[in-house]
Order: structure tokens, then C-alpha cells, then sequence
């Protein structure tokens, strides 16, 4: 702690630590100057380096231990020490009493060079402090969990729906200060803010005969998180119009709209839909981080060969390549991927999509837009002239669209798209039934990938079991053979849900002569299937069952992704 006490610098720190070299530092210093911001928040919005890089700087050269609140059960009785908006204020968690001295408290900070916030626990608690390093994500998380039902006051949402009662029409009116700080503002940026930290792709606000539900959906499904009185429904609706966009006033349609918010720093582009429903609005927010989108290819969770594949059919000058499956199994994710490992200097990229889901530097992306008579043919026929290598076309929704498509290369360029079929054979005769002649689909598709995502097992509480016959039997294991599997658990790192983030389960068909010459000839799916596997494609069935006998997902994940099999 005396180390602490010499008032070091988190720019020396770093560098002697050398996570930062001295150039990166003057020009971090440089970028501080009159931006009223913190040289912590200066690295990570740069991009020199990463929070949890900073932090763990700090812990090695500070001789502090690094903590994930997560993993911690916090006692009530230090829970009620401090009260949570000071907490929040400092950006500090006190979390456990040390084992040797029950006069020193161990406290969770975003930032141990804060001697102020260290001094205001001391005070509060009588208490001799003792810093460890955790992210600014894990400590809000933690003050979400333990805190977040407590600070989002009942009686100030009554009160503010009260005063909406009476001032319905003054909405627009109200002074913007008092409006960035009512309850109902705050707590739609909360769940929002919530919402990001607990990993949610959906956000569902749904109104029911006697209370409104709030349910995120993780890993792909769905966690009732809290419950309001049904007399909220109409403020919470009216805030989510205005910073999404739309007509306050409309209450009998469905609407869209956009909404940008900025959580722990990273931004995120959230996607907004409302449906009247029987008892008010229903309302879904999907959340995309800017940067989700384009990962590495290895983040993807291919095998070695699938990556191997993936970068053959990449490497073709000219055809279709499809990624197909149902509404959020990751098409986007590889389609993104492609599409950034593909972005060159040399190379004219052009997008055309409904809606744009991320921007990325050097590809020029088109918005669909069917009132301007703007639809994906039109888009495509345009395109055409502007000299593209690569095509991107978010969805193949019709028989005019797929045919431009097919035209567009065998003409020489390379297309990617997406399209909602279940298997990497079935998508083949798709095209065939929207109209394309079978020998020009054996001419232009040089790939197609049909995927799913699996959630994972959490690795901290998954438990190993052999496996019964009929498990085995799934699996396809030989006769006899039982095989050791793992099962879900739940622990407070998982949030007792047994599963901790997604992989993908990938079916890749990779054109060959054989296959050419079945599809011209208008084979079944059936055939096709068959041929593609005597050449080495794994089916869903076969890469999920992969997956459960490595021990990272489990039997009923497999099952969903491939029932039909």
C-alpha cells in the first residue's frame, strides 16, 4: 500500500510494465490535453490498448491482485456498508474482509491510484482499505446483481407516471435537463446498460394483464430479469420513441426505429421494433456492438479444417458463396468476417443490405430502401456498373435477386450471401425452386456453409457423466462405446445458468466436379447431401457431436441444432 502512496503515474506504470512504449504515451499525453478525460479512457478509446491489459499492468507492477467480481459471493453484511451510489460514484466494490485482519476491508477498484475514493470508504466504514484491480465491466455488473432492483425506486417510477397523467401533452415541452434525469430515463438507460454487461442480444419489454415483464435474451435464450406495474408501460414506451426516432403520438401501428448508446465506453447500435400487442406495446430492442461483427476468423469457432475450407472458398476469383440457417445463428458474424478478411486496397467491395448491421472502413455499403424503389434487384443491377470485385448482398430473398446474383458471377465477380434454408443440400434446391436453371447453379456456386450457434458450457461448474446407450447412439459412437460427457451446473460465474457464451456449428459444402455434375443434372437434396459427405463434409449433426464429446457444449444444445437429422 505504500507503494500506492508515492503518487505513481498510470503512464509510468505502463511503461515500465511495457504494455506501452514511451512514443505511445506522448501521444496518449498529447490526446489528454483539454479532453477532460482520464489517460486510461484515452488508451482504451484509441485503441492502444485494452482495459483489461491496463488493469493487469496495474496489478503486476502494483503487487495487487487482479479479481472477477463474478466469481465472488459478497456477504450482506458488507453489502450494506457503503450505500451503492457511492459505489458507483468511485467506481469502487467492497467485497470481503481480509482473512488474517477483520479490520481491513478488501475493496474491488476500477482505479487504485484513487486515493480520494479509497479515503471516502475508509471514512464510511471505520475501516483500514486494501485495493485489489478489477475491469470497470465486472464492477458494474456486480453493482447491477446486487444493487440494481434496489436503486430503481418503485416510488419514483409511480411518482413520474402520476405527473404524466397529468401532463401528457407537455412531454415534448419539458426542459431537457429534467428529462436526461427522471426516472424513467434513467431506467431505460439502465436496463440498457444492463443489458450489455449480461451479454444480452435481446432486450424484450412486454405487457401483460397485470405487469409489465422485462426478459433479456443470452446465448440465445430467454431470462425473466424484472417485473414493473403496468401504469409504467406508457412512459417507458413514449422514451424508447424519442431516442429511437419515432412518432410518440402513434399507438395502433407497428414501428421501427434506430437508438446509438454508449455503455462502458464501447458503442452499440440498438435496433428497435414495437408491436401493439392486447394489453399496450410490446417492445424489443436488439443490441449490436460495433465491433461484434468483425471478429478474427479464429473467434468464430471453426475446426482447423473448416478454417481451411473457409479460406479455399474465399480464395475463388469469382462464384457464390452462401451462408444459410435461421434468423441469429451468426450469418452476418461470417458473412463480416469474409468480407474483412477480403478487404484490400486493390479490391472494390460494395454491400447491399436491409439494414446496414456494422460500418466498416474501405467497403461501400448500400441501404435498401423500398419506398425509393431501392429494393435488393435494383441495388444489384446498380451496383453492376460501379466496377465491383466483391458483392455482398445481405439476404437472397427472391427469384429476381438470385438471378442477378447468379448473372453477376458467372461474370466474373465474387459474391456472398445469405439465405434462410437448413442445410448446405437443401439450399441448392431452394435456388432451384425460386427459379434458377440447375446447370447455371452448378456453374456459379463455388461454396455454401450452413451454420448454428451452440451455447457453451460454463468451464468454471460443468460436470462430467458417462453417457447412457441412447445418448451414445445420438452421438454416433460405435456399439458398446460410452463415451464421458458434460452437463450444465450453474455457478455464480455463469449466473447459475450452467452455459457462458456461443459457438458456431458449421456444415460446409465445397464444390467438386461430382457435385457439379449432380446439381445440372437436378438432383435431390438427398443426393447431394450424400455426395458431399463421401467428398468430407461434416454435417451439423456430426460437428455439434464433436463439440460435446471436447466438452464444450452439451447433448440437448446438439439436439437443437440438428433435429431434423
Amino acid at each position: 500500500m505504500d507503494f500506492i502512496r508515492k503518487k505513481m503515474r498510470l503512464g509510468d506504470i505502463l511503461v515500465t510494465d511495457g504494455v506501452l512504449t514511451d512514443a505511445q504515451l506522448t501521444k496518449a499525453l498529447g490526446a489528454q490535453k483539454g479532453s477532460g478525460k482520464r489517460l486510461g479512457e484515452v488508451l482504451v478509446d484509441s485503441g492502444m490498448l485494452t482495459e483489461e491489459e491496463i488493469v493487469r499492468a496495474l496489478s503486476r507492477q502494483m503487487g495487487l491482485d487482479f479479481i472477477e467480481l463474478r466469481d465472488v459471493h459478497v456477504p450482506t453484511k458488507i453489502l450494506k456498508l457503503v450505500p451503492p451510489n457511492v459505489l458507483r460514484k468511485n467506481k469502487v466494490f467492497p467485497f470481503e474482509y481480509d482473512k488474517n485482519n477483520p479490520n481491513v476491508l478488501r475493496v474491488a477498484m476500477v482505479d487504485p491510484l484513487d486515493m480520494n475514493a479509497m479515503d471516502d470508504i475508509s471514512i464510511i466504514t471505520n475501516l483500514q482499505v486494501e485495493a485489489v484491480v478489477t475491469t470497470t465491466r465486472s464492477l458494474m455488473l456486480a453493482l447491477d446483481q446486487y444493487y440494481g432492483e434496489k436503486e430503481n425506486s418503485g416510488d419514483a417510477l409511480a411518482a413520474y407516471t402520476k405527473e404524466k397523467e397529468q401532463q401528457r401533452e407537455s412531454l415534448e415541452n419539458t426542459r431537457e435537463d429534467d428529462v436526461n434525469s427522471s426516472p424513467i430515463v434513467m431506467l431505460v438507460k439502465e436496463l440498457i446498460e444492463k443489458a450489455v454487461r449480461q451479454r444480452t442480444s435481446d432486450i424484450h419489454i412486454e405487457p401483460m394483464e397485470r405487469q409489465v415483464r422485462v426478459r433479456y435474451r443470452i446465448d440465445g435464450a430467454l431470462y425473466e430479469k424484472a417485473t414493473y406495474s403496468t401504469s409504467v408501460l406508457p412512459a417507458i414506451s413514449a422514451r424508447i420513441k424519442v431516442i429511437g426516432g419515432m412518432d410518440i403520438a402513434e399507438k395502433r401501428k407497428p414501428q421501427d426505429g434506430r437508438i446509438t448508446q454508449v455503455v462502458d465506453r464501447q458503442e452499440y447500435d440498438i435496433r428497435v421494433s414495437i408491436l401493439p400487442t392486447v394489453y399496450g406495446e410490446k417492445i424489443v430492442m436488439r443490441l449490436t456492438s460495433k465491433n461484434a461483427l468483425t471478429r478474427e476468423k479464429s473467434q468464430l469457432g471453426f475446426k482447423p479444417r473448416e478454417l481451411a475450407q473457409f479460406d479455399h472458398i474465399l480464395a475463388n476469383p469469382h462464384g457464390i458463396l452462401l451462408v444459410t440457417g435461421p434468423t441469429g445463428s451468426g450469418k452476418s458474424t461470417t458473412l463480416y468476417t469474409a468480407l474483412s478478411e477480403l478487404n484490400r486496397e486493390d479490391v472494390n467491395i460494395i454491400t447491399v443490405e436491409d439494414p446496414v448491421e456494422a460500418n466498416i472502413n474501405g467497403i461501400n455499403q448500400v441501404h435498401v430502401n423500398p419506398k425509393a424503389e431501392l429494393t435488393f434487384a435494383a441495388a444489384l443491377r446498380s451496383i453492376l456498373r460501379q466496377d465491383p470485385d466483391i458483392i455482398m448482398i445481405g439476404e437472397i430473398r427472391d427469384g429476381e435477386t438470385a438471378s442477378i446474383a447468379v448473372q453477376a458471377s458467372i461474370t466474373g465477380h465474387l459474391v456472398v450471401s445469405t439465405l434462410h434454408t437448413n442445410s448446405a443440400a437443401s439450399t441448392i434446391t431452394r435456388l432451384t425452386d425460386m427459379g434458377i436453371e440447375p446447370y447455371l447453379i452448378a456453374d456459379s456456386v463455388v461454396g455454401v456453409i450452413a451454420q448454428r450457434l451452440v451455447r457453451r458450457l460454463c468451464p468454471k461448474c460443468k460436470r462430467a457423466r458417462m453417457a447412457t446407450t441412447e445418448e451414445a447412439e445420438l452421438l454416433g459412437c460405435r456399439p458398446g462405446e460410452m463415451p464421458q460427457i458434460f452437463e450444465p451446473v450453474g455457478c455464480p460465474s455463469c449466473e447459475g445458468m450452467g452455459y457462458k457464451g456461443r459457438i458456431g456449428v458449421y456444415e460446409i459444402m465445397e464444390m467438386s466436379p461430382t457435385l457439379k455434375h449432380i446439381i445440372s443434372r437436378d438432383g435431390k437434396a438427398e443426393d447431394i447431401k450424400a455426395e458431399a459427405v463421401k467428398n468430407g463434409m461434416s454435417t451439423l449433426r456430426m460437428s455439434a457431436s464433436e463439440l460435446v464429446l471436447d466438452g464444450i457444449t452439451s447433448v440437448p444444445e446438439m439436439m437443437k441444432v440438428s433435429f431434423d437429422e
